[in-house]
This record gives C-alpha cells, structure tokens and sequence, in this order.
C-alpha cells in the first residue's frame, strides 16, 4: 500500500475519535511530537484523552490550559515513559512557547502531544504529526469530526503505518456501531 498525506478520516462520535486517537498513539516512540489543531470545542481533549489511554495512562486527561503542560506517567507496555500534553492557547508569544521546553521535554523517552499545536509548531522543529481536528456541523451532527492528517520530518515516511492505523480504528468504530461489539471483543 502506498498511502500519501494528507490522510483523512471522519469520526461520528467521541468515543470513536479516541479510536482513531489511540491507533495513532499506539504508533509513537520516544522523541515523537503530535500536534492538534482546531477550533475551540472541536475535540482536541477527547482526542488527547483516547491517546493518552492507548499508552497506558491512568486517571484523568484534562485540557492543561491553565498549567499549560502536563506530564503523565505511561504504562509499562507503552513504547514511552512520559506523555506530555500540553495546550499553548492562553501562550501570549511564540517565546513562551520555547519556555516551556516541549522539545527538550521529549528528547527525554516522551512523547508530546500539544493542543494549538500550530501555534507551537516553529518551536518545535520539522518533525511532527499534525492532526487537524473540524467539527463542521455540531447542531445536526454533534459527534461527527473531520481529522486531518499530516506528516512531516520523521513522520513523512510512516504514511504507510498511519493509514492502516486510521483504517482499523475506522473498522473497528464502524463495527462498534453495527452491533455493540469491538472486533476484538468477538470470540
């Protein structure tokens, strides 16, 4: 297969974004930086909240938007130790954003994953996986989000794997939605 970015899937639930979130957590290594974009409301947080979970961490994920960063401990199957999750929204300066040592941060077996990423992206360097995350009708359809996908640096050549990880949490949701039952779920 060869798949080419950028990559699109739409989800039609929240639950079925963490999905789609969590298949592309669970392609992440140390060092690796995510990037979310999107309006107010869009689905940054349920997005951060299914990544985090496909890396084994427990509790809560909340929107970091007053700490700006949170840093949450990874299970012992997780390819990383540390999740960061940070949200630069309320940053006032693209030097408040290098303050906050994101890429330092995941040079130490991390993985960052950052609402408002575009804001944060020239800190940041070349390499990262953007998802842009668009609720187009939230009256008529609440749950349903548009992602963009893109790659660049270190992600440019992982199209291939992306693909086929949108595409099972694709399957899987739409599977869950036919009968109540994941895949995986099934004997």
């Amino acid at each position: 297969m060869s798949v080419h970015w950028p990559l699109r899937v739409e989800t039609s639930s929240p639950a079925h974004t963490r999905e789609v979130a969590a298949a592309l957590a669970r392609l992440c290594g140390a060092g690796d930086v995510v990037l979310l974009v999107g309006d107010l409301g869009a689905g940054k947080t349920v997005f951060a909240q299914g990544f985090a979970a496909a890396l084994g961490v427990e509790g809560p994920v909340t929107s970091p938007t007053f700490a700006l960063v949170r840093h949450y401990r990874c299970g012992a199957a997780s390819p990383v130790r540390t999740l960061i999750h940070a949200d630069v929204y309320r940053t006032g300066s693209l030097d408040e954003v290098v303050d906050l040592a994101l890429a330092e941060l995941v040079e130490e077996d991390a993985v960052a994953l950052v609402e408002w990423g575009e804001l944060a992206a020239p800190a940041l360097g070349e390499s990262a996986l953007v998802v842009s995350i668009d609720a187009p009708d939230v009256a008529a359809t609440p749950g349903r989000r548009v992602l963009g996908v893109t790659g660049r640096g270190r992600w440019a050549g992982r199209a291939d794997a992306v693909g086929a990880a949108l595409d099972t949490a694709h399957d899987t949701a739409h599977d869950t939605a036919h009968d109540g039952v994941p895949p995986r779920g099934r004997s």
